[in-house]
Order: structure tokens, then sequence, then C-alpha cells
């Protein structure tokens, strides 16, 4: 679990399933973790269970898959803007 105060980076919903995604800084880089919930009520008292039954299936693979989407999302974003060290090459031309 996490410790409290942390959050995580992003939520997926699906009815009461949830998928929340974690990020972590490692010695090799950011990492993203996703812990699994499905909420339920007990009286007026909400709780959250880390099992599922078979109603619960379909609703967790969609969040799983969504929160799959996000974390690539972000990788390649991350990608995208971090320097690669070959900003002064020159391309197309031949010296």
């Amino acid at each position: 679990m996490a410790k409290s105060g942390n959050r995580p980076v992003h939520e997926v919903r699906y009815r009461n399933v949830k998928a929340a995604i974690w990020l972590n800084q490692t010695a090799k880089g950011t990492m993203h973790n996703v812990t699994v919930s499905r909420s339920y009520r007990d009286g007026e008292t909400w709780k959250n269970a880390y099992s599922f039954g078979p109603a619960d299936l379909l609703p967790l693979a969609k969040a799983l898959n969504e929160a799959h989407s996000w974390i690539h999302e972000q990788m390649a974003a991350a990608r995208n803007s971090s320097p690669r060290g070959d900003e002064g090459r020159r391309t197309g031309s031949k010296h």
C-alpha cells in the first residue's frame, strides 16, 4: 500500500471498479504501478475490496486497458520532451 499523503497520478473508473496509477522514481528512472479496487457499500459506509466477481471483470479489463494506454502516452510524451543529445546535428545533409 502507498504511504499516507501519497496520491495516484491518475485514476480510471468504470462503475465501482477503479485502477489507480502511481508514479515511482527509481534509480532506473520513472516507473508506473497500477493498483485496482472495487467499491461497495456496507450499510451507510463505503468500503474497498480487492477481489472481483464475474460482473466486475469487463469493467476491470476496460479500466486496466485505459490505464495501460495512459501510461504509454505519458512515456511517449516524456521521450519526446527529453533532450536526445542530437540538437546540434543537421539532418538530411552530407558533409
